[in-house]
């Protein structure tokens, strides 16, 4: 009998809350129609037949780097994953045919039953969240806050279904979307992953994303579609502060009001699953709560696909850790994201069965949910990957159709938010010039969660066939018979006079935990973009100024120094969509229109001062705003300006989760003095020094560095952080600022450890830190701080900082390091006596 939770008249009683006031209801079961009995049956026979150890290894997922075919053979495990950054063979130039054979290799391990598998198909899963967007060449679609701007529901749709067949075509069969959060705070780092803060947007987004990716429920078997995930459930986008994996204090009624709509309509589109997010409910962390995984999801829901748990999320339950967490189990997880550490997770949970703290009938429970989406999706009747009907074909993976698909979607994204004098459309043989720093940059226009998880280390050459803004530009402008110079400082050529300047500028790329902030005033840190404007208004020419972001932040400065400000967001690969809007036909007429609104209001001041746990609360324009060509009425440049020089003094964090601009993070030996970091691990030419990524408290957002060295005549390894441009820190200094360090032990130093500060030629301080990090307990996280007058009694000179940490050391030493910052409010215990 179907059972329901009414957000309408409700009487029923759920936990300590009653539901008594919602407008629409849950019911269940979505899929009853399509759940046959001689599906059931199946599923039926299949767990009677599977041992215990069977059973566990279909509720684990682990990551490519840390899983072998013969793993998947040995362990039975249900899936994999590739995490941002992971690629086949740990190559991000990784090309289709080695997506297939590495796909087939984990899909023919499962079917082997030599070591007692149950010939279970494994599914793999990936982050296709703005196209399939880990693969080079792939076509790159605009994030979700721009497709929130376009309110087209067909569209978002259609992108789905691009983005199925081009997964399809790699031979995956699990993608992790779509993002169904409503993000209340947008300093939160995953507020561009939100299509909107309007529950009614999210909610028929959701919807048409999964119908777009699986197809309806019969087609999910289908060649060109893929099993879909609601994320994150619940309430990601509600944490206090905007901080990722932060609270979301809100009651139960409250809660499902505002983050639970978009998953009622997830479920009535069939999404086969749902992941837990990361972030706490009151204080309780969501992957252990039975109340809404189980009680609310599952029961008042209806859900009866499988709820996989996101990377290491169980380990952050209080009383769990990474390889052992039955209250996550107990607490609804079916599937577990164990990325590296599955082995010890599927042991001890094997024990934790065996001991009876975990009942057979929750890990049947877990595996009826998984089979019964692999079964849906017409695994165990497929081929392997390479054998499907649209694998390998390259016509289709960043096809024209594809690309033209995401051209459409940025035009429509694209919201007018000024248009003095009606200098757009860009018009009349135009002679045009275009900086700033992300006029031709692929990478930048892209955003995170781009080829890699935090998108902020790729080049040109990474972005086949892809257009940037400045290209899209130069195009149309000529074919109009008009010309187009790029400047990437704040200088032209003097036989070029321009009429009309179009600067792009905006955030850098970044994704979650790394793009939190702590306030929406914007503050470019490429000072070439400033003197930009500065002298294009010196010169009298007019600035159409193109904002790259995430999510709306406090720009009144330049949009009072523009004449027309567009909000492009981060469009994708198809930066050729923008000239469409922005440039005329021979005609002098409009090509397209804006047709874009924004999703969330744009601030006009800084984050509430009274309580700074609230978002902001003044808007320049509200959601809904949007102007199009045939708006004559100006904007006035009378907006109130914060200027980024009286902010208060903040901490300026070098590393956290990522190295941040404008620093840069290097290894160094003898052989060459700057290596830089990058990707999963690098090593010095001497092999004497190496970085790898690892995971600190969330995923991969910290630094293994090993001194392997015994050799006292070894000149030993260098690992320090450099900054692009030379750096001020006086007024630190005055502040009693102090180089904070957060920190694990991993090995003591077997000798002496150097700490330098580099401020130039025959400039540098350094500190003797051996004895300390010799004191230091191993595997304990540790944060210490040494205040900026110790490198100055040391010979630094604070006006001219190059390096502020270089760590040294001639015999073997290892240490974890996760938080690097300059900061003023440091607890006492943690700061440091200058010797």
């Amino acid at each position: 009998m179907s059972k329901s939770i009414c957000y309408g008249r409700c009487k029923r009683t759920l936990g300590r809350a009653s539901l008594t006031f919602f407008t629409v209801c849950f019911l269940s079961p979505v899929h009853a129609d399509y759940d046959s009995e001689m599906v059931e049956q199946r599923i039926e026979k299949l767990i009677s037949s599977m041992t215990i150890e069977q059973k566990v290894g279909q509720m684990v997922q682990g990551n490519i780097t840390h899983v072998t075919p013969d793993d998947v053979s040995r362990y039975f495990l249900g899936s994999v994953l590739n995490g941002g950054g992971s690629w086949p063979n740990g190559r991000k130039e990784s090309s289709i045919y080695d997506w297939l054979d590495a796909a087939d290799k984990y899909h023919e391990a499962s079917l082997d039953t030599r070591y007692g598998s149950a010939g279970i198909p494994i599914i793999w899963g990936t982050d296709a969240v703005h196209g399939h967007n880990n693969v080079k060449g792939a076509t790159l679609f605009p994030h979700n806050i721009s497709l929130g701007a376009t309110r087209n529901v067909d569209l978002v749709r259609e992108i789905g279904e691009a983005t199925a067949r081009e997964v399809s075509v790699t031979g995956l069969d699990w993608v992790f979307a779509p993002t169904i959060a409503v993000s209340m705070d947008t300093r939160w780092g995953r507020a561009y992953e939100s299509y909107s803060d309007d529950t009614q947007i999210v909610s028929d987004y959701a919807a048409a994303m999964i119908l777009g990716l699986q197809g309806k429920l019969h087609q999910l078997p289908q060649p060109g579609r893929v099993i879909a995930t609601a994320k994150h459930f619940i309430g990601d986008g509600g944490t206090t502060r905007g901080i990722d994996q932060g609270d979301t204090r809100l009651s139960l009624e409250e809660l499902l009001r505002i983050h639970g709509p978009g998953y009622k309509k997830a479920i009535e589109a069939n999404t086969q699953t749902i992941m837990a997010s990361f972030n706490s409910w009151n204080g309780k962390k969501i992957h252990g709560s039975k109340q809404l995984l189980t009680d609310v999801l599952k029961t008042d829901m209806g859900f009866d696909g499988f709820v996989v748990g996101d990377w290491d999320g169980h380990g952050q339950v209080e009383g769990c850790k990474n390889t052992s967490c039955a209250q996550a189990i107990l607490a609804g997880i079916d599937m577990f994201m164990v990325p590296k550490q599955w082995k010890k997770f599927i042991a001890n949970t094997l024990k934790q069965v065996r001991d009876g703290e975990v009942p057979m009938s929750r890990i049947d429970d877990a595996v009826r949910r998984i089979l019964r989406v692999k079964i849906r999706a017409g695994l165990f009747s497929k081929e392997r990957p390479s054998k499907r009907l649209l694998a390998g074909d390259l016509a289709i993976m960043g096809s024209s159709e594809h690309r033209a698909l995401a051209r459409r979607a940025v035009r429509e994204s694209l919201v007018l938010l000024k248009n003095n004098g009606g200098i757009l459309p860009l018009r009349g043989e135009p002679k045009l010039l275009v900086g700033g720093d992300g006029a031709d940059s692929v990478a930048k226009q892209s955003g995170g969660w781009t080829l890699s998880w935090q998108g902020n280390k790729n080049i040109p050459t990474d972005f086949p066939g892809a257009t940037s803004i400045f290209e899209g530009l130069k195009k149309a402008v000529e074919d109009i018979g008009g010309s187009a110079e790029l400047t990437t400082n704040d200088s032209w050529s003097d036989v070029f006079n321009p009429d009309v300047a179009v600067v792009v500028f905006g955030e850098d790329p970044y994704a979650e935990g790394v793009g939190d902030r702590e306030d929406l005033l914007f503050c470019d840190s490429y000072s070439d973009n400033l003197r930009l404007l500065a002298r294009l208004k010196e010169r009298g020419i007019p600035v159409v100024s193109v904002m790259l972001t995430g999510r709306p932040l406090i720009v009144n400065s330049q949009i009072n120094q523009s004449e027309a400000f567009v909000v492009a967001w981060l469009p994708g690969s198809e930066g050729n969509g923008i000239a469409d809007v922005l440039v005329a036909d021979k005609y002098d007429r409009p090509r397209f229109n804006f047709t874009g609104t924004l999703p969330f209001g744009w601030p006009d001041v800084e984050i509430s001062k009274g309580n700074p746990d609230l978002p902001a609360a003044l808007m320049v324009f509200e959601r809904g705003y949007g102007k199009s060509y045939g708006d004559t009425v100006d904007v006035k440049a009378d907006l109130t300006e914060v200027a980024c020089a009286l902010k208060e003094l903040k901490p300026l964090v070098i590393f956290n989760g990522t190295t941040r601009k404008p620093f840069t993070a290097y290894v160094a030996d003898s052989a060459d003095y700057s290596i830089p970091v990058s990707g999963a691990s690098t090593v010095s030419p001497s092999q004497s020094l190496s970085v790898m990524t690892v995971d600190g408290d969330v995923q991969e957002d910290s630094r293994l560095v090993t001194w392997s060295s015994d050799d006292d005549r070894d000149i030993g390894g260098e690992f320090f952080w450099r900054s692009s441009s030379v750096l001020d820190w006086r007024d630190y200094l005055d502040q009693d600022a102090a180089l904070s360090m957060t920190f694990k032990v991993i090995e003591q130093p077997e000798g002496s450890v150097v700490q330098e500060m580099d401020c130039g030629i025959s400039c540098s301080a350094e500190l003797d830190m051996g004895g300390f990090f010799k004191n230091v307990p191993e595997d304990q996280w540790v944060r210490s701080a040494t205040p900026l007058k110790c490198f100055v009694r040391a010979g630094a000179d604070l006006s001219q900082v190059r390096a502020p940490l270089i760590l040294k050391t001639r015999k073997t030493f290892s240490i974890i390091i996760k938080d690097l910052r300059l900061a003023t409010d440091l607890p006492e215990s943690a700061i440091m006596q200058c010797n």
